[in-house]
């Protein structure tokens, strides 16, 4: 029986960890086009707007996402990814039921993030659709474009 999945707020300084945030703003590099990528590095990702966690079973790291504090009332998911080897096991799932969970218990009225276009993306624009994430007009820095999706969801803490 395969051990359980083990959520952990991460401080981003673990080699696996930076291991997977590089091949993370690699992959967004290699699909979209310049200008077009919003992938965090490891210093974006260490702002004190954002809170990042990691998925681990046993050993293994399974993914990541992070959770970015736009206003007292709307966050921003940021930096969701699944470990090449782990894809399809529902990290991805529970990463995002635990941003969903951790958004509500801190009051935000609503809940966003950009995602790509591209078909690469479309499994991401899939499960967020399946959590109630809708098409919105882009949100905080982000201006119209073509190779972004922008997704929101209003929550009800």
């Amino acid at each position: 029986m395969p051990l359980p999945m083990e959520l952990r707020r991460d401080d981003l300084s673990g080699p696996e960890v930076q291991a997977l945030l590089a091949e993370h703003v690699a992959d967004m590099h290699r699909i979209s086009p310049p200008g077009s990528v919003h992938a965090l590095d490891l210093e974006g990702l260490r702002r004190p707007e954002i809170t990042f966690w990691t998925a681990w079973r046993g050993a293994a790291l399974l993914g990541c996402g992070a959770l970015k504090e736009l206003d007292p009332l709307h966050g921003e998911i940021k930096s969701m990814r699944t470990a090449r080897d782990h894809r399809r096991e529902g990290v991805a799932r529970a990463l995002l039921e635990h941003l969903l969970v951790e958004a509500e218990a801190r009051g935000y009225a609503r809940l966003s993030l950009e995602t790509g276009a591209q078909e690469a993306f479309a499994p991401a624009r899939a499960l967020y659709a399946a959590y109630g994430f809708r098409p919105c007009p882009p949100f905080a820095h982000y201006r119209e474009d073509p190779n972004s999706v922008f997704l929101s969801r209003l929550l009800h803490p």
